[in-house]
């Protein structure tokens, strides 16, 4: 009697989506900003970030937009029908919110031009995005497979380099008065 029960009124199974906790497992959980790691951002469980390839202002459940609409910032889980680049959102220990962009810095010494080091950038999964005009020493760089967590997961390759100065990944905060 009771197995009949149990066929006749079994539900079929239906399978749940749920975001894994490890959903950005492919970031860093902390990323060290500065020549001597004096910040350290951390990853914000609870928080992602969309980074439109146009400016997308109009959209009013981000809690906060960042670079000029081209990325803004949700509280929850990404929803699993965005096309547009997600990543982790990071916070500095008094809770200031900051995004990845995929950019990195460098910077050799002044007698030391960026181009003279492109093999080696190479090498190290990376290629210019842009040499400062000003700062022939310095550059921004991108991953070679254009992936902000590969620009992340690099920056030890990077930091190898012989004679590099300083290397560090751009992470857009908001803007704050003082």
């Amino acid at each position: 009697m009771i197995e009949f029960f149990l066929q006749a009124y079994s539900l079929p199974l239906i399978a749940e989506v749920r975001f894994s906790s490890d959903y950005f497992s492919e970031y860093p959980q902390q990323i060290s900003v500065g020549k001597d790691a004096v910040s350290l951002f951390s990853q914000q469980p609870g928080y992602y970030a969309i980074h439109y390839k146009q400016p997308n202002t109009a959209n009013s459940t981000a809690i906060l937009l960042l670079n000029e609409g081209k990325i803004a910032v949700f509280a929850g889980e990404p929803p699993p029908t965005i096309t547009d680049t997600i990543s982790p959102v990071y916070t500095l220990p008094g809770g200031l919110l900051a995004v990845p962009t995929g950019l990195v810095f460098i910077r050799f010494p002044e007698n030391i031009v960026v181009e003279s080091q492109q093999a080696a950038i190479q090498q190290a999964g990376y290629e210019i995005a842009q040499i400062l005009a000003y700062a022939p020493h310095a550059a921004w760089l991108s991953a070679k497979s254009g992936k902000i967590s590969d620009a992340l997961q690099g920056i030890t390759q990077l930091k190898a380099i012989s004679n590099i100065e300083n290397v560090e990944p751009q992470l857009l905060m908001e803007r704050r008065q003082r």
